[in-house]
């Protein structure tokens, strides 16, 4: 029997069985791409369309901060001469707030199971798991099961927070990051444990919000991971909005008395807050869902191994998503699910290539990266030509009345083509299109540079950066 890209010729006349495990970006993109490539396309999912991404974490999470962010320009709208009248400060109202972030999240998860169903895909709400390659036992939310077979299987199962032993979630005024929703008001004083993506997104909303916010970090800065400068211009500007970083220091447990939580250091100190926020990382759900008996190896950290076009270890079965620790993005996700089913349909398909991601960070004021680093340049592993553009001097910026900001561009020395960016400033989610446009297709500098530009704005400081790494040729 004749394997092609995990579909076996005998079947070859018929639309091949696509079983999905899990609803989120890896699964309903590739769903859709399945399904206009002709597929029989069947996703299992246990909660919502949409997964965690829609449901707790991404499309809630980004709401909050989308609140934090009119509240911020509120609060300064006085210098740029608007006075609201009968207000001196902005108040939250977090009943209507946390409606509007679960209302959003909902709507978007039925927007995404309409579109499924209008292309054909068919949902299964249950708890999947492999029986093996071919086969995928569901078992509903009363106990029912049913077996679906499969030509070809794709995991996208997720994620979950981790939690610290010493420090379990009550949902009241322990959180994780699925939890956060249930205040009802802003907290008093919020300690957030964790310095990374996650805890730095919260720390900022919540401080923008009205509440005390201190920060735990395990590392000399916040950010640790990401490009210095960026997390120094985040840094300065918790340090000026009063944001209490307490760095280089672990926390070993959290305690609840009544309504006060009580955060032990490993030095010993004790922080005091109303409520705390545990985002110290996630753990694949790749316990209990058949890997082993599928031939589904693992790496060391229990995610699910892959290669370039998202396969796993087993024939016929992928995966997509958190669940392979590839990188914790929506935006991967999606794009290594569409990958999977181009390579397993005989679609024309390109590898993953993780120097082409581009992310965002959605602090106040917004890191956006691609490419290659500044770090990685630093560390001998690419050699590169480097211009940082402070935003200061950009008229747009004064407009905005943007205190803070630069934009970073790194192009390969000797061939000048771009590799990698940075913008840190608002909607710098936005603006890094350009530069991962510029990475992916491998543009000159000068290309960049000799793009018209709209007078004023923000991106046309990513033309004089470009300008500036001109060579003379």
């Amino acid at each position: 029997m004749v394997e092609n890209g995990g579909v076996s010729a005998d079947r070859t006349n018929e639309a091949t069985r696509l079983v999905i495990l899990g609803g989120g970006p890896g699964g309903y993109e590739a769903a859709m791409g399945a399904a206009q490539l002709g597929a029989q396309v069947t996703i299992v999912e246990r909660a919502g369309m949409g997964g965690s991404a829609v449901l707790t974490d991404v499309v809630p999470s980004k709401t909050l901060i989308a609140t934090a962010d009119a509240v911020r320009r509120v609060k300064h709208a006085e210098s740029f001469g608007v006075k609201v009248d009968g207000l001196d400060n902005a108040v939250t109202d977090f009943s209507v707030v946390n409606r509007r972030l679960l209302a959003l999240a909902k709507e978007q998860s039925a927007d995404i199971r309409n579109g499924l169903e209008r292309a054909g895909v068919q949902i299964v709400i249950g708890e999947g798991r492999l029986i093996d390659r071919h086969h995928v036992e569901v078992t509903a939310a009363d106990g029912s099961t049913r077996v679906l077979e499969a030509d070809a299987v794709l995991l996208s199962v997720g994620a979950h927070p981790r939690e610290l032993s010493t420090a379990k979630p009550d949902g009241e005024r322990i959180f994780n990051w699925t939890q956060i929703y249930n205040m009802n008001e802003v907290p008093e004083h919020l300690i957030v444990i964790g310095s990374g993506v996650t805890g730095a997104e919260f720390a900022s909303a919540y401080n923008l919000l009205g509440a005390k916010v201190t920060l735990v970090s395990s590392r000399d800065r916040v950010l640790p991971g990401e490009d210095a400068d960026a997390a120094a211009v985040l840094e300065d500007v918790f340090k000026r909005n009063g944001v209490n970083v307490v760095a280089q220091a672990r926390a070993e447990a959290v305690d609840r008395k009544g309504d006060r939580v009580f955060v032990t250091l490993a030095d010993g100190r004790v922080l005091e807050g109303s409520h705390c926020l545990v985002a110290v990382g996630s753990i694949p759900n790749t316990e209990g869902i058949g890997l082993e008996e599928a031939g589904v190896h693992l790496t060391e950290s229990g995610h699910i191994k892959v290669d370039g076009v998202s396969r796993t270890t087993a024939n016929n079965v992928y995966a997509a998503g958190d669940c392979t620790g590839v990188f914790a993005l929506a935006s991967v996700a999606a794009m290594q699910g569409r990958i999977a089913v181009a390579h397993l349909l005989g679609d024309s398909v390109k590898p993953i290539n993780l120097e082409e991601v581009s992310s965002n960070i959605f602090t106040s004021p917004e890191i956006a990266t691609v490419g290659v680093s500044q770090r990685a340049v630093a560390e001998g592993k690419y050699q590169a030509n480097i211009v940082k553009v402070d935003l200061g001097s950009n008229a747009r910026a004064k407009m905005m009345n943007m205190e803070e900001g630069f934009v970073k561009i790194l192009s390969r020395k000797g061939s000048g083509t771009v590799i990698g960016g940075v913008v840190v400033a608002p909607r710098a989610s936005e603006l890094i299109f350009s530069l991962a446009l510029a990475v992916q297709n491998g543009l000159h500098v000068d290309d960049v540079a000799e793009t018209f530009t709209v007078y004023p704005s923000l991106a046309g400081s990513l033309s004089e950066a470009a300008r500036r790494l001109h060579r003379h040729r």
